[in-house]
């Protein structure tokens, strides 16, 4: 595995274990060699990762609209960043670029791209290992929303196994990774 990207928030919410475990997962991203993919800013927890992995020798890829240039601030200190015309075509580049996928607390957006990589498993048009960091049970009414739609048939109770979820940095990347521990 080379690259995972992290969906997550421009802000960084109310809660300090959310920078906590996002500076932990930047952290076992640089140990591990394995380069991190994000949105491209240097604000909220996409900053705290990106700053996190950088600090610890790793590689970063941002990718940013070009016109979010004046609504949020492009972190220049990361390895390569690359500024494309839509969301969309963020979205693309992010997904093509990545081996895996991890969501960390956020807003719509990070909903957003959770669900859309989620789908795209489900209809195999994208096979790679998919996290959910529920950091202080942050997406607990996400996953029960998740059990509902299986329960009433509106997803496949195969889609429920399509991603892994914890509320640890460390045993996240194990499961996706598929390793029994990390160094």
């Amino acid at each position: 595995m080379q690259r995972i990207c992290v969906f997550c928030g421009s802000n960084s919410g109310n809660n300090p274990l959310f920078v906590d475990h996002s500076k932990k997962l930047g952290k076992i991203m640089a140990k591990e060699k394995i380069e991190l993919v994000y949105g491209g800013a240097k604000i909220g927890l996409m900053g705290v990762i990106s700053n996190e992995v950088i600090k610890n020798g790793g590689k970063v890829i941002g990718i940013i609209p070009k016109f979010l240039n004046k609504k949020e601030i492009i972190n220049k200190d990361i390895t390569k960043l690359h500024q494309v015309s839509s969301m969309h075509e963020r979205k693309k580049k992010m997904y093509d670029m990545s081996d895996a996928f991890i969501a960390l607390p956020g807003g719509i957006g990070t909903l957003e791209e959770l669900s859309e990589i989620i789908t795209w498993n489900q209809l195999k048009i994208k096979k790679t290992p998919i996290g959910i960091l529920n950091i202080n049970r942050y997406y607990d009414e996400l996953i029960r929303q998740f059990n509902t739609m299986s329960k009433n048939k509106f997803i496949y109770s195969d889609t429920l196994k399509l991603f892994k979820v914890s509320d640890s940095p460390h045993q996240l990347m194990r499961d996706i990774m598929n390793i029994k521990e990390l160094e």
